[in-house]
Order: C-alpha cells, then sequence, then structure tokens
C-alpha cells in the first residue's frame, strides 16, 4: 500500500479517535488507536506507518518506536492536518 495514503488515513483515524487540545492539536492514546479494530483492520504495519509520520513531521510521541501495553498511555499528537 501506499504510504502516503496510509499516513493521510492515520490522519484520519487520530481526529476520529482523540481529542483537540486547548491548543487545537489532536491527540490519541496509542493504545486507543491501537486496539480500534477499524485501525486494525486497516493498517498492516501500524508502527511503521507511525515512523514515517513522524519522520515526515505529521505526528509526534515520545520515543522512537512504540509497542502495545508498554506505551498504550502515549500520547500520538496530530502536527499537520495532511
Amino acid at each position: 500500500m501506499d504510504v502516503d495514503h496510509e499516513v493521510k488515513e492515520l490522519v484520519k483515524f487520530i481526529k476520529k479517535l482523540g481529542t483537540k487540545g486547548a491548543d487545537g492539536k489532536y491527540s490519541v492514546k496509542y493504545g486507543v488507536l491501537f486496539n480500534d479494530d477499524d485501525v486494525a483492520n486497516f493498517f498492516e504495519a501500524l508502527v511503521g506507518t507511525l515512523k514515517a509520520a513522524k519522520k515526515r513531521g505529521i505526528i509526534t510521541f515520545q520515543g522512537e518506536i512504540l509497542l502495545q501495553r508498554v506505551h498504550d498511555n502515549v500520547d500520538v499528537i496530530l502536527l499537520k492536518d495532511e
């Protein structure tokens, strides 16, 4: 699948599942994103898509990689609405 398309879909999921903060940025906990059925069915490699989006400056999160259970409470923050 096309990485650009996956990143655009990731943005949609963050907006759908996350909340808009006082700063106007959407954020969602990694565990919420990872455990969503629609997300699981769409992405073959969610972690890879997250890394690609972070590298492009579209999202940010603490650390370099997110793992289920270990990082469930880490915020994935949308920086750009691509």
